[in-house]
Order: C-alpha cells, then sequence, then structure tokens
C-alpha cells in the first residue's frame, strides 16, 4: 500500500469513527476539529452522581453498527438499554403509546382501538388503509403526505407527526420518505397495506442477525442503547485509540486547493498541511463556502437546518408526581412549547444518584425556534411552566443545564437523495478524492454516521490499495 495521507475533516462521531477505522487499517491520517473539543454534539455532563446527556441520550439497536464498533472498542459491556413506555399528550391529558405501534403504524388492533389518542373516526379511518389499494404515483412523496394517506389526519397529527418530529426534529409534511424512512414505502409495495405488511413483518425472523445480549444476564436489548456513563464513553474511547499528534484541535478549515495532484487545506490559525484524500464531516452549510465553484453544494447548502434547546433539570424524587414510562411527547397542535420530555431517571436509572430524579425536555421546531435564543432563566421558565401544566410539576429544580443547538438538525426534504447524487456526481469529477459524509447527507443517527464513516475507509482503503492510477470507487 503506498504510504498515502488522509485529512479527516471535524471531531464529531463521523469524523472520529472515521479516523478510527482508517488508523485501523494501516491508513496515514491527520484528523482537524475547529472547536476545543472532539465529540461534536455528543456532550456528557457527569455530576454529583448524575449522568446528563446534552446531546442525543441513546441510539437505536436494531441499527448494528454503533454497537459492533462499541464491541471491537471493547465497551460493549459498558452498555445498557430500556423497554420503558413513553406517553403522547392529547387534549390535556398523557396516553401511553398503544402496544403494537410501530413508528405510529398499529399493528395490535387491542390497544389501538382503546386508546383515547383518536376518535371513533380516527380509528376506522386508519383500519381503512387494509382495503386502500396501494399508491401508483411515481412522484416523490413526504413523509406526512405518505402517512396520511394511508391512515388518515388523525393518526398522524396525534401519533406520527411527534414520534418521527422527535428524530427530524422537522415538519414531517415537508420531509422526503425516500430520504428519511423508504422502508415504509418498501412495505406499501410489497404488502399495500402498511398495517398488514408491518404485521407481517413484525412476525418474521430478523434474517442473519444474532440478538445483542447484554451484561452478565445476557438479557435481550430493546430498542435503544445508551452507555452506563453517557454517549461520551464512546468518543472519548474513539479519540483514545488515535494518535495524539494527529488530533488538531482549534483548527478551523478556511480553504481547499489543488495542488500537484494532492489537495492542501488551509486553517484559520495560518497552518496548512497537504492530503491525498480528505473526509468532509461537517454540516452542509459549513462544507458548501469551501466548495463555491460547485452550483449542486450552493443548492445543498439553501437545505434548511432546525435549532433545537434541551433543559435538563435534577429534582429530588420525592417532589415530583408519581411517574411511570420513559416520557411523553408533544404534538405541535398541543400548543405548548415543549415538544417532548424524558424521565431520564426512569428511562435510564443509572443516570440519577439514590432519591434523585432528572428530567430532560426540549424546545425548538420549525416555525418556532425563536426560543432557542431565549436567556438560559427564560427556557428555564418556560419549561417549567409546561411541566406544570402537563405534569403537576411544582418544585423548583436543584440544578438546570440548558444546551442550544443551532442550525443542528438537518432537513431531509423532498429531492434530498436527487440533490445529494448530483453533488456527489459533481464531487467526484472536480475533487476526486474529497468525500463529504455525515448527519447532513445520508442519515442523521448515529449508526448512520458510524455506517458511512466505515464505507468511506473502505473505500479509501481499496482506493490505495489499488494503486495510483485508480480512481476511488463509486461511493454508495
Amino acid at each position: 500500500m503506498e504510504n498515502k495521507k488522509t485529512v479527516v475533516v471535524g471531531g464529531g462521531i463521523t469524523g472520529l469513527s472515521a479516523a478510527y477505522f482508517l488508523n485501523q487499517k494501516g491508513i496515514d491520517i491527520e484528523l482537524y476539529e475547529a472547536s476545543g473539543r472532539l465529540g461534536g454534539s455528543i456532550y456528557t455532563e457527569r455530576k454529583g452522581g448524575y449522568v446528563i446527556e446534552r446531546g442525543p441520550d441513546s441510539f437505536l439497536a436494531r441499527k448494528r453498527s454503533l454497537y459492533n464498533l462499541a464491541a471491537a472498542l471493547g465497551i460493549a459491556d459498558e452498555l445498557e438499554t430500556t423497554k420503558a413506555g413513553a406517553y403522547i399528550l392529547h387534549r390535556k391529558k398523557l396516553h401511553r403509546i398503544p402496544a403494537g405501534a410501530v413508528m405510529g403504524i398499529p399493528t395490535k388492533w387491542r390497544p389501538f382501538l382503546s386508546t383515547g389518542l383518536f376518535t371513533p373516526a380516527g380509528k376506522l379511518r386508519a383500519a381503512m388503509d387494509m382495503v386502500l389499494p396501494g399508491s401508483r404515483q411515481e412522484e416523490e412523496e413526504s413523509v406526512g403526505s405518505f402517512f396520511r394517506r394511508r391512515l388518515g389526519n388523525e393518526v398522524v397529527d396525534h401519533m406520527i407527526e411527534p414520534l418521527l418530529s422527535g428524530v427530524y426534529a422537522g415538519n414531517i409534511d415537508h420531509l422526503s420518505l425516500e430520504a428519511t424512512f423508504p422502508q415504509f414505502r418498501e412495505v406499501e409495495d410489497h404488502h399495500r397495506s402498511l398495517i398488514l405488511g408491518m404485521k407481517k413483518t413484525m412476525g418474521e425472523k430478523a434474517p442473519e442477525q444474532d440478538p445483542i445480549l447484554l451484561g452478565p444476564e445476557q438479557k435481550p436489548a430493546g430498542m435503544f442503547l445508551t452507555f452506563r456513563r453517557g454517549l461520551e464513553t464512546l468518543t472519548e474511547k474513539l479519540a483514545e485509540q488515535l494518535p495524539s499528534e494527529r488530533v488538531h484541535l482549534h483548527a478551523k478549515l478556511i480553504s481547499l486547493e489543488k495542488e500537484d495532484g494532492r489537495y492542501r487545506l488551509h486553517f484559520a490559525d495560518g497552518s496548512s498541511t497537504t492530503a491525498d484524500h480528505v473526509l468532509m464531516t461537517l454540516r452542509h452549510h459549513d462544507a458548501a463556502p469551501l466548495f463555491e465553484d460547485l452550483p449542486s453544494f450552493h443548492e445543498m447548502q439553501q437545505v434548511p437546518s432546525t435549532s433545537v434547546a434541551t433543559a435538563a433539570m435534577t429534582f429530588r424524587k420525592s417532589d415530583l408526581p408519581e411517574m411511570e414510562g420513559s416520557g411523553f411527547l408533544v404534538p405541535k397542535k398541543e400548543g405548548y412549547t415543549i415538544t417532548a420530555c424524558t424521565w431520564t431517571h426512569l428511562k435510564w436509572p443509572h443516570t440519577a444518584p439514590e432519591g434523585g430524579a432528572l428530567l430532560r425536555a426540549y424546545v425548538g421546531r420549525p416555525g418556532e425556534e425563536a426560543v432557542v435564543d431565549e436567556s438560559d432563566e427564560k427556557i428555564k421558565e418556560i419549561v417549567l411552566k409546561d411541566l406544570f401544566s402537563i405534569m403537576g410539576v411544582k418544585a423548583k429544580p436543584e440544578h438546570v443545564f440548558i444546551t442550544r443547538y443551532r442550525n443542528a438538525m438537518p432537513q431531509y426534504q423532498i429531492g434530498h437523495k436527487q440533490r445529494l447524487d448530483e453533488l456527489q456526481a459533481a464531487m467526484e469529477e472536480t475533487y476526486p478524492g474529497v468525500e463529504i459524509l455525515g448527519a447532513s447527507f445520508r442519515g442523521i443517527g448515529m449508526p448512520d454516521c458510524v455506517t458511512q464513516a466505515e464505507k468511506a475507509a473502505s473505500r479509501i482503503a481499496h482506493a490505495q490499495q489499488a494503486g495510483p492510477t485508480d480512481v476511488l470507487e463509486k461511493k454508495q
């Protein structure tokens, strides 16, 4: 293998994973991060016996890439799982999400028919999915349009919207189904009915994957996983695997240019470096100014991102009302500022000391993002007002941690995959050896980012082994 160098730009989960995979393959790497810390949006606060996530708090178990990475790093034994049920607010009352509902699609009739989330007419409209014909339209469809067509407005507005908005913090009537949840369109194509198709799919044995078993008791993993000491366990371990002299903080990339068949990267502090391959793990709006000569990147730059904030609050457990479950979601039509609240000490018991309680509320949705720019005290006041109205929380929190993520949630709107394919083709032609990956592009979740990183590392390793005359293989 030729001794070529790869530069990874960005030290979040995508960049750290890419650098790790490349390093494991013997590729010469350098990692540059603009801020003073690694981990990106993964940020764990450990204080007074509490484990407080100021970014994401868990990841999907069914997408195995992140679990596999944890196993490779030797930290899979630190994983925890949860199966606690969540609620949805409807007409000032918390209703448990019906058992068997898969992203809002009912697969068990008794819980669905008995829930107070929908009127009899709404339930009947959803049941019509079993007799409605499949779609014959070829045009790209939004997530909202798809589910409204199959299940009706009530199920969408009261359950699917808060569930899916919790993933993308976006307007589901603008999000592309093809770019976010293409598996549901595949269910319709193969089974016609979403309900019947999901029931059949749920009953089928998962192919080739062994179940994830955790701890000495070998208990099966639930839907979500996290680390006992917080998600930063993962990014800390990844950073430990990299040569410290190859990791550069406070290194903001300001330009990239071709130089003798390679690339020269210039940073804000006046330094520069050269590379044969470059992995850009920046968000689309940060990466676009580096490629002003690509019209397709300018178009991608216009894609909106939602700003969000979280308010993590610690209490004495005895000061809170009785709770059972993992938290609740708030549909947009309910008229509250918070979009959800996790009862973190119940969802993840390891996150609070004996007698302590941890609540984590979320604010910020499309068109209602001004709250993110309010002061910490104002956000605290807004959240406590909503928690009092919804849950009856009267106590004042012992500690409050407000975290803001501006332009943090890229919106995969209609046309996302086409825009991305056009951008990728332009990159391959104009900047061969430079790749863009991360949450803005082919999957917003942490396992999606790890998958993108692993594939990119494999492509680079293959290209280097193939020799200098070979072209970097077409990106998947």
